[in-house]
């Protein structure tokens, strides 16, 4: 059985990353690229504390676009700004946490 370094728990009871989750404070911006294209991005994760390639994917799937994460920011193809929200809070994120520019 492994233990969790950070809190002592087992690792299939560790709490250590839904914690750092709801600290963390998100930024939500909306850019555009090349070409007028419109660039939904997202700052402020901590890589360290959370799996930011996962969350990538998981946003990507639920709103059927392109995207990817390079080092801490998130960019999602498309302007996102109104359903991003509900999907972060899902994922754990604390919703007083998460800022929408």
């Amino acid at each position: 059985m492994q233990i969790c370094k950070k809190c002592g728990l087992p690792e299939d009871l560790c709490v250590c990353e839904s914690i750092s989750r709801e600290m963390q404070k998100i930024v939500v911006r909306l850019s555009t690229r090349r070409f007028r294209k419109l660039m939904t991005t997202i700052e402020g994760l901590n890589s360290k504390e959370v799996n930011i390639e996962e969350i990538t994917k998981h946003l990507k799937n639920k709103l059927a676009c392109g995207g990817t994460a390079k080092g801490a920011v998130i960019e999602l193809q498309g302007d996102h700004r109104k359903k991003i929200l509900p999907i972060l809070v899902r994922l754990g994120f604390d919703e007083g946490t998460v800022e929408i520019k």
